[in-house]
């Protein structure tokens, strides 16, 4: 919308004269036109920016607008007078030089500032000298500037330190928001705003306090982001960690420790090996290490900020591989209910002993038992089930090895009975050979006899009686074979089977091989 052609100047004429004194009398005979508004344009104006209060439903019949700054309509308030018939507009005490009336009551003003801020009344005067005001408002924000952060302590120490950060800004009567690392704060109870937000408390400040923080001030026409405050909380050092975790080494191994902890500004490192101190570094390697390398190390962390330091400990033990484990049994074959004791023997301290069966770990039954240090299994009593490969594994904390593997047999007792003699068919056969070696031996003193000494006397017995000589040579033989075949009885008798019991009887050749003997002996 273009402004009035006619510029506005000092002078006034009648027409002029005539409704600046109707203007200022009492509302004598009052417009009813309360349909007329007054809107800001743009609501709320930035400074240094045009701003305008825009009229709307003005009535055709209006002859003159007055424009006053404040609440009320006096002459000193007054700002712009324009008459419509006459195009003409007329500046008052309150005019500033930058505002412009329009034909249609609007009122621009340009390059705005604060002090614009307020009411304005529009004061309207038809052609029958009917005055109607409408009222109108205009609000001016500044243009905000980049704000920033302060802190009464950058470097605060944790669970020791709070911090307040304050948002400085050079515009008042603004908000604030805070964020940090790019994002909202989050409620907690150790975070505290002041009531217009400016001020941001942390108390007992924690590392997860740490980071970007951020304040922005905004009014209704503008905002803006400080830069990034970085809060650096000095915390740690917490209690360092070694890696790697193994404790053992082998014989001949590279060690090679590394210790972390976590600290702000970083820890200094230093190692103790059995209490010596060693080159201060985060890492400790040490070659082809022996028994003697075999210990106490400790990682020592500083903090020079804090001023606090924390250790750990650890144990390093140097072993030697274990060698091959000797496994005894016993006895490889048992009968059933029998006993068996296996023992795995090792040339190395310290181990730990495992006992295997037919490839698998060994699960113990109540018949078996192992030593304490559980180098020795006995089975007790033994059975069928328990036929198969044992193996032991001994082992520490750097190797382990397997024994050769011991297999046991397991046997039913009728097994080995009938592979020998009953203990009642041998003691037979033994009593038998006794009793027949004596039947021959009586034997054989009775046919020498008859041969000898027998024969002579039984001749001296017949010189006498003749006629019976016949007769006792035919008893006398017939004595003799009596004997002989008692005694034979007597032998077969000995050496016969013996009658069949729940064990085994001998067998025929056992018999045949007494018999031949005793049949020996007959004839030397």
């Amino acid at each position: 919308m273009e402004p009035p052609s006619a510029s506005p100047r000092a002078g006034r004429g009648p027409w002029q004269e005539l409704l600046l004194a109707v203007s200022l009398l009492a509302f004598w005979n009052p417009l009813t036109t309360a349909q007329v508004t007054v809107e800001s344009v743009p609501l709320d104006a930035a400074e240094g920016k045009d701003a305008l209060l825009r009229v709307l439903n003005l009535p055709g019949d209006t002859a003159s607008l007055t424009w006053f700054k404040g609440e009320t309509v006096l002459p000193a308030h007054q700002i712009l007078l324009y008459v419509i018939e006459t195009n003409i507009t007329t500046p008052g005490p309150a005019y500033s030089g930058r505002e412009t009336i329009y034909p249609n009551g609007s009122l621009l003003f340009q390059n705005i500032n604060l002090n614009d801020t307020g009411s304005y009344i529009l004061q309207i005067i038809n052609r029958k000298f009917e005055i109607a005001l409408a009222r109108g408002q205009l609000r001016v924000f500044p243009e905000l500037h980049k704000p920033s952060i302060t802190s009464n302590n950058s470097n605060p120490v944790e669970d020791v330190d709070s911090v307040v950060l304050t948002c400085e800004s050079q515009t008042q009567s603004t908000s604030c928001l805070w964020s940090v690392n790019s994002k909202s704060l989050t409620d907690s109870p150790r975070l505290e705003l002041s009531l217009d937000n400016r001020t941001l408390t942390v108390h007992g400040v924690t590392r997860n306090d740490t980071g970007s923080y951020e304040c922005e001030t905004r009014n209704p026409v503008s905002a803006d982001r400080s830069d990034p405050f970085t809060l650096n909380v000095l915390y740690g050092p917490d209690t360092p960690t070694i890696s790697p975790p193994d404790s053992y080494y082998r014989l001949g191994a590279n060690l090679s420790l590394s210790c972390r902890t976590a600290s702000n500004p970083p820890a200094q490192y230093s190692w103790l090996i059995n209490g010596r101190p060693q080159p201060s570094t985060q890492e400790l390697f040490i070659p082809n290490i022996t028994a003697n390398n075999s210990g106490s190390y400790t990682c020592v962390v500083y903090n020079n900020a804090t001023r606090l330091n924390k250790t750990t400990v650890k144990t390093i033990t140097v072993s030697e591989p274990v060698s091959q484990p000797l496994l005894t049994a016993s006895n490889t074959t048992v009968t059933k209910d029998d006993s068996v004791v296996l023992t795995c023997s090792s040339n190395n301290t310290g181990v730990s002993i495992q006992w295997f069966f037919n490839g698998q770990i060994l699960t113990l039954t109540d018949r078996m038992k192992l030593s304490q240090d559980n180098s020795t299994l006995t089975i007790d009593p033994v059975r069928k089930e328990d036929a198969g490969k044992y193996e032991c594994e001994v082992s520490n904390p750097v190797s382990f090895r397997k024994s050769d593997p011991v297999r046991l047999d397991v046997e039913d007792d009728s097994t080995e009975q009938s592979s020998g003699l009953p203990p009642g068919a041998i003691a037979g056969i033994v009593i038998g050979v006794v009793a027949g070696v004596a039947v021959i031996a009586a034997l054989v003193y009775l046919l020498y006899f008859r041969k000898t000494g027998g024969a002579s006397d039984l001749r001296d017995v017949t010189e006498h009686k003749p006629s019976a000589s016949n007769h006792s040579q035919d008893q006398s033989d017939n004595l003799s074979n009596k004997i002989e075949e008692v005694a034979y009885s007597s032998l077969n008798f000995n050496v016969q089977e013996p009658k069949k019991s729940t064990s085994a009887s001998p067998s025929p050749a056992a018999t045949e091989t007494v018999y031949s003997e005793v049949q020996k002996k007959v004839s030397s």
